[in-house]
């Protein structure tokens, strides 16, 4: 297989990541599986026409179920909003398309188990949208841990602050709606952190958490400009807010550390902290995503005189994905990682394998976020074995 012809869902904040990762690749990434843009999907026809054009795509569909039914289609790609990714891709999957899909896999841990269930009996090749794995940095912190070079790992502490909301007369957009959205703050920034827990880490054994609801209502939403910003009306009528403002919970993992996660989107100040630090035996490493070419490493073996954490910028050779972009020093940024996240697919497909991750991830992924809001709600610690 030398080309691949992608169906992609969705045509807003991360159809655009996803639109610039498959026409990068190509570039950086010739000896891969050639993704050729065939058609964008959505239902707005005169928006999707405006995205097809800007995006490059050869053609559009208004209706996904046109689409997956196509037989010039290899690929089907969903970003739409999390209430439309169980649907599509159980047809996708019945349909015999490869699935790449954005998290959180689903509403609800059910349906993502259906979804898994689906790609499996299908046997088709599938991915889950986790894209903060394929920094550079974090790479290298996987290595460093792989190695053993910060021993046993006691502590992963994580979490994910943004502000666009703070604001209680910003509108009502569909990521403040559970019917929707699934969840939040836990959900949408949230899961980001557990998957990154989970890659460098291990499995989750239990969980107790907290959560809250700042603003109840909003105005409804006028217009939306994209990404995560909308127009709203303070005059107009409101509507309520259904899911979490914030959430923080402890964790214990399988292999004994101890874990702090907390995502919110109230903190005044942070656009997108994505941060953890994870101490070990013998040293410790810190990641943030806001300065994302860069490693914090501290080993206990250095000499006292030198004894601190050091600032490694990831961009040389020695680190994943660095030879494909440029000399080092010169930086890469939050678009990058999706043309990893998109490179490994490629190469999954060219080794005949899953790709990592996969719909696997996303079930493990989405069983924390249950066991979460479960905790909540019975205000207890809660095993994730109990959602099996």
């Amino acid at each position: 297989m030398s080309k691949i012809r992608v169906g992609m869902i969705g045509y807003k904040f991360m159809g655009k990541a996803h639109s610039n990762a498959y026409r990068a690749l190509p570039m950086f990434f010739p000896k891969v599986i050639r993704p050729e843009m065939a058609v964008i999907c959505g239902r707005d026809p005169v928006g999707l026409e405006q995205a097809r054009a800007q995006f490059g795509w050869e053609g559009a569909e208004t209706d996904w179920r046109n689409l997956v039914k196509r037989d010039d289609i290899d690929l089907i790609d969903i970003n739409a909003p999390s209430d439309a990714h169980k649907e599509i891709a159980i047809a996708a999957a019945e349909a015999g398309k490869h699935i790449f899909c954005e998290k959180p896999l689903a509403l609800n841990l059910t349906d993502s188990i259906e979804m898994l269930n689906a790609a499996e009996k299908a046997g088709i090749k599938h991915m889950v949208g986790f894209n903060y794995r394929f920094a550079p940095a974090v790479q290298l912190a996987k290595k460093l841990i792989a190695e053993g070079r910060i021993g046993k790992i006691y502590h992963f502490r994580g979490f994910f602050l943004q502000d666009w909301i703070v604001d209680p007369e910003f509108p009502l957009v569909w990521r403040l709606q559970k019917d929707i959205a699934g969840s939040g703050s836990l959900g949408d920034l949230g899961a980001h952190v557990i998957d990154m827990a989970r890659f460098l880490v291990g499995e989750f054994q239990e969980v107790i958490g907290m959560n809250d609801t700042f603003v109840k209502e909003r105005p409804l939403q006028s217009a939306t400009t994209g990404g995560l910003t909308a127009k709203g009306d303070k005059e107009a009528p409101k509507g309520q807010v259904t899911v979490d403002d914030a959430t923080l919970f402890l964790a214990r993992f399988a292999n004994g550390a101890l874990g702090s996660i907390e995502a919110t989107r109230f903190a005044p100040g942070h656009r997108c902290t994505n941060s953890f630090e994870i101490n070990g035996s013998k040293g410790s490493i810190k990641f943030d995503f806001e300065r994302v070419n860069e490693l914090e490493v501290y080993f206990t073996d250095d000499a006292d005189d030198v004894q601190g954490f050091r600032r490694v910028i990831a961009t040389d050779s020695a680190h994943a994905y660095s030879d494909a972009w440029w000399p080092p020093g010169h930086t890469i940024g939050y678009e990058h990682t999706f043309t990893h996240e998109m490179h490994e697919f490629m190469l999954a497909l060219a080794e005949d394998r899953q790709p990592v991750p996969n719909f696997v991830d996303g079930v493990e992924c989405q069983a924390v976020l249950e066991a979460v809001d479960k905790s909540i709600e019975e205000r207890r610690w809660v095993a994730i074995s109990e959602l099996r």
